[in-house]
């Protein structure tokens, strides 16, 4: 099998980690990445844990899919391509739209680009699509079947009405999102994410090159950055515990998401690399289990062995879902894939790793502040 892999956004959170794991499985690897101040903070190359992690391990190339001559570059003798570089905050998709289609949409298709009018080695393309393209996702009603709700309106939302509907329906059942579902993002970042899938698919298709989507739920567990205020509801939760700053749930906390722990998505996404079944298919990557919000919180507090108090405001965010959890069923049958470590086992990884970095400034009221004057957040 080829081993030379090219992982953009490589010294982020999955990209890093997947990183060390294809290092030690003979892998050769190039990271293409920014270094994000968001994300890594200042001084990047001398601080960034998740950076430094990679350093000296990997053929490290600092610059922006973005930019034509940073991808030329960097798929030089690649014969596979890890597509992660993307700017990923939900919340801020919506304010932030230029960017997020500039470093989503356009950095994608000038990859493409590169694939199809260079000389190139390039033989599989692997993209770190999302549950954001489901939208709603997936429920159940007794007198209509499975439906797929369309997003929830400011008008219903202000009313405490967090629920979702569909028309002539009685009482939904949230069923697991299959990868046959309804495609229909509520966010600006899920329209972004759906566009770069199809455009892979498409393209690579042509080209003869094999292409596969996988669409992560929420990946947690050590080595996420704490810094970031806009996107990892488990790194904002902590940094709240850590400075002691009440959590400020949003809607009721009964809005729930699938948590897969991080050693999990390593072993699909090498699956996925290693495996032909997996050629031109798009698979869910999750744990196939939904958790809500105030469990959540309930359980940081209690593996912080924290005083800390949560408060369920009422707070909402335009272009959040209310569900959603992932159907393996696909993925566990063509690739083998089973996750392995449950949400209680995660979590305590992710809080013992926490409880040995430096405690990070809380920016998340700045965060939702910046929302609330764009009337984002209400």
């Amino acid at each position: 099998m080829s081993k030379k892999v090219l992982i953009t956004g490589g010294a982020g959170f999955i990209g890093s980690n997947l990183s060390i794991e294809l290092i030690e499985q003979g892998f050769e690897v190039t990271v293409l990445d920014n270094l994000s101040p968001q994300i890594h903070g200042e001084n990047a190359e001398e601080t960034s844990e998740l950076f430094l992690t990679i350093k000296d391990k990997v053929r490290f190339l600092k610059g922006s899919v973005t930019s034509k001559e940073d991808w030329l570059n960097a798929i030089s003798g690649q014969n596979i391509i890890v597509h992660y570089a993307a700017e990923t905050g939900t919340g801020q998709s919506m304010y932030q739209i230029t960017k997020y289609v500039d470093v989503n949409v356009n950095g994608t298709a000038i990859m493409l680009d590169m694939l199809v009018n260079t000389e190139h080695s390039v033989k599989k393309v692997i993209l770190a699509s999302s549950r954001a393209l489901y939208g709603e996702g997936k429920y159940f009603s007794e007198n209509v079947g499975f439906v797929y709700p369309e997003a929830r309106t400011d008008e219903n939302l202000s009313k405490g009405n967090f629920e979702v509907t569909f028309p002539g329906s009685n009482e939904l059942k949230l069923v697991a999102t299959d990868e046959e579902s309804k495609i229909h993002p509520a966010s600006i970042y899920g329209i972004t994410k759906q566009n770069q899938e199809q455009m892979i698919l498409i393209t690579c298709k042509s080209l003869g090159i094999a292409a596969v989507s996988l669409r992560y739920q929420n990946v947690y567990g050590s080595g996420q950055s704490l810094k970031n205020p806009y996107t990892g509801i488990l790194s904002i939760f902590s940094t709240q515990i850590k400075n002691g700053n009440e959590i400020n749930i949003f809607e009721d906390g009964l809005e729930s998401r699938d948590f897969v722990y991080i050693s999990d998505v390593v072993e699909a996404t090498i699956l996925a690399i290693k495996s032909e079944k997996a050629n031109n298919k798009i698979y869910n990557v999750g744990s196939g289990v939904a958790t809500n919000v105030i469990t959540v919180a309930k359980t940081l507090i209690r593996k912080y062995n924290s005083d800390v108090n949560y408060k369920i405001s009422g707070n909402y965010r335009l272009g959040d879902i209310r569900h959603n959890f992932a159907d393996l069923t696909k993925v566990n049958n063509e690739l083998g894939f089973v996750p392995k470590v449950n949400f209680e086992q995660g979590i305590s990884h992710f809080v013992d790793w926490v409880n040995q970095q430096k405690i990070e400034k809380d920016l998340n009221k700045e965060a939702l502040e910046e929302m609330r004057r764009k009337n984002l957040y209400k």
